[in-house]
Formats: C-alpha cells, sequence, structure tokens
C-alpha cells in the first residue's frame, strides 16, 4: 500500500505535465498565410577583375639610350602623341648612309642603261656579238635590282628613325614609368616603357557556373538572346558603395573551364569620372526576374532528407506538403516553383514546431 502510494505521487505530475503540453498545443493560435503571386527580383553577385578598353604595353621597337621622356606619370595621352625619345644619332647616320647607297644604285643603273642602250645598236651595226649585248643587259638588270635593295635599305633606316619616338597607339591614362632618361632599352626588354589604359569604358570579367550560363540560355532562348535581353547589372567597387553607372553583360565565352567548370562573362561600364581603374576589383550584381510567382518566407519552411517542405492548412488541420524552390533566395524568402497554388494556406512561421495532423487556430490579425 504504501508502495503504491509513492508511485501515484511521482507519476501525478507527469500525467499533469503531459496534459497541460497536449493542452498547450491544442490551444496554440498559428500565424497563417494565404498563398498569390507577385514578382520578384533576387540580386547575386560576382567577384570581379576591371579592365579597360585598350590596355597596352607601349615597348621600343628599336634599341637604344632613352634621350627624353615627354609626358609625366599619370598623364591623359592622345594617339599618335610622342611619349619617348630614343638616341637618334645612330639612326640619323644609317638613314644618310641609306640615302648616299640609293644615290649611287640610281647613277649605276644610269650607267649599266646606256651601256645596254649602246651595246644594242652596235649589235644592230653587228659590230659587237650577240653574248656582248646580253651581258650588258645583266649588268642593267643587276643595277635594277641594287638601286631596289638600296631603297628597301632607305626605307627601313626612315623606319628605324621614326621608331626613336615611341608614340602612343591609343588614347589613355599613362602608368608609372620604371626608366628614367639615360637608360638603355631594347625590344626585347620585360618591362614595358609604360603602359596606356583607355579607361573611357571598363570592362568587368567575372565568372558563373555552367548551370547558370544553361539557365540564362533556357530563359531567353538562345546565347544571343541571353545577352541582348539580359537586365542591366551593378557594380559593388573594392569600397563596398554601389557605382553610380549601371552596366550591360556584352560577351559570354563560348568554352566552359574544364579545371572549374566555370564560364566567363564581361559586362561593361561607363567610366566618364575615371572612378574605376584598370586592374581593380569589385562584385558584378547580376538580377534575376520572375514575374508571377509564389513567395514565402523562410520560416514557413522545413528540411527533411535534403527536402523542403511546408504545412499547408487544409480542413483545419496541418498537412505536411514537399516543395520545390528557385535556386536563388534573398535569405529570407523563398520562391515556390511547385507543391502550392494561389489560394493555398500555409502556416506562415514556426513550421519546425508543427506536427502532422496538429488542429490549426489561426488569428485573422496574423494572416
Amino acid at each position: 500500500m504504501k508502495q503504491l502510494i509513492i508511485f501515484a505521487l511521482v507519476c501525478l505530475p507527469l500525467l499533469c505535465a503531459c496534459g497541460g503540453s497536449q493542452q498547450k498545443e491544442a490551444n496554440a493560435t498559428y500565424k497563417t498565410l494565404t498563398v498569390t503571386q507577385s514578382n520578384q527580383i533576387l540580386k547575386s553577385d560576382y567577384t570581379a577583375t576591371l579592365r579597360g578598353r585598350q590596355y597596352v604595353e607601349i615597348r621600343p621597337q628599336v634599341s637604344g639610350i632613352i634621350t627624353g621622356i615627354c609626358i609625366n606619370e599619370g598623364d591623359p595621352v592622345h594617339k599618335g602623341q610622342t611619349l619617348f625619345i630614343i638616341d637618334q644619332v645612330p639612326y640619323k647616320a644609317a638613314l644618310e648612309t641609306a640615302v648616299a647607297n640609293v644615290k649611287s644604285a640610281e647613277a649605276k643603273l644610269a650607267t649599266a642603261k646606256l651601256t645596254a642602250d649602246s651595246k644594242a645598236e652596235l649589235y644592230k651595226e653587228q659590230i659587237v656579238s650577240e653574248f656582248d649585248l646580253q651581258t650588258a643587259r645583266n649588268e642593267q638588270a643587276a643595277a635594277e635590282a641594287a638601286l631596289a635593295q638600296a631603297k628597301a635599305q632607305e626605307v627601313n633606316a626612315r623606319n628605324d628613325l621614326s621608331y626613336t619616338e615611341v608614340k602612343s597607339p591609343v588614347n589613355g591614362v599613362a602608368s608609372m614609368i620604371p626608366y628614367r632618361v639615360g637608360a638603355l632599352v631594347s625590344s626585347s626588354i620585360t618591362e614595358p616603357l609604360v603602359t596606356v589604359s583607355d579607361d573611357s569604358e571598363v570592362y568587368a570579367y567575372f565568372s558563373m557556373t555552367e548551370n547558370q550560363i544553361l539557365d540564362f540560355v533556357q530563359q531567353y532562348g538562345s546565347l544571343k538572346k541571353a545577352i541582348e535581353n539580359m537586365d542591366e547589372v551593378e557594380l559593388t567597387m573594392s569600397n563596398g558603395k554601389t557605382y553610380s553607372h549601371t552596366g550591360k553583360v556584352d560577351a559570354i565565352s563560348g568554352a566552359v573551364d574544364e579545371g572549374t567548370g566555370a564560364v566567363g562573362l564581361r559586362a561593361v561600364f561607363a567610366n566618364p569620372d575615371q572612378f574605376l581603374r584598370n586592374g581593380g576589383s569589385g562584385k558584378v550584381v547580376v538580377p534575376t526576374i520572375k514575374e508571377g510567382c509564389i513567395i514565402i518566407p523562410q520560416a514557413a519552411t522545413y528540411e527533411l532528407q535534403n527536402r523542403i517542405f511546408v504545412y499547408k492548412v487544409v480542413d483545419g488541420k496541418a498537412k505536411s506538403t514537399p516543395v520545390e524552390v528557385f535556386r536563388l533566395n534573398n535569405g529570407t524568402e523563398y520562391i515556390v516553383e511547385t507543391g502550392l497554388a494561389p489560394g493555398d494556406v500555409i502556416i506562415a512561421e514556426g513550421a519546425g514546431l508543427v506536427r502532422e495532423g496538429t488542429v490549426i487556430k489561426s488569428d485573422p490579425t496574423k494572416e
């Protein structure tokens, strides 16, 4: 009898607690949500490297000592502007020699032509043999070849002299200059004299996975249409601020990197204020617009065996329902692709605490 009394005293609090829990669950009120369709913009960012529209390394085409630097570091330069001058003395001398060789070759040709014409007249009078005439003509041909060679050497000499003035092939901004007056340079130098970058437009190079590119292509129908119709992108600069101008994706690589499975893309941004610099970095923000889609809070879902579920309210009770969601999300909401329809009522919060068949009392003020 004493043991029965002790058992009753131990079990009574447990029975009361269990009954209280069931009573609390039965009396719980859940926030619910009626499913509707709306539009959603999702943004994904990708690390990017910035390059000027043109980025040219300026190197000398002839060897020599730098005798003049015509720009300051960081100066804007225009196409055809002289940037450096290489010692011109030996190249002027070479040009004068070439010009003299041309004149000498012209004189020899004139003499050979006179000789050939004279031999031709003498041959008509049968004073000289055909061998003498042909020899004179051959000498004239050799003189003509020598003149052509001399003229080619003159052209080369003039080109070499012109190359002593190193000019910019593009408009842009000069980089730092690693050489000074007196430095000996040649076409084989490892470091360029200067680099000129045209930053009026800047290209941002970034990568997406092959699957993401396929999604874009399937969404628009073809790679060409994807490039033409893709929404404008934003650029987050290295300081974390958003660049004031939007850009446009204008190129997608035709090859997949076998090592990473990534596909390269290029977005172009206007750069009128020179905020962006060649060699800089940032993040390209690509928007994905979904129209007429079902959006639910992530708090309305729970995961089980790598699948996502929600609780629909059916006949006043919770019914577990699997859903498939879009691959992108904003961190607080999901876009549901299958499993729900407009008009369905779901539990909006605390889905992980609800059990199948729980009676749902909905507070109209919380729907």
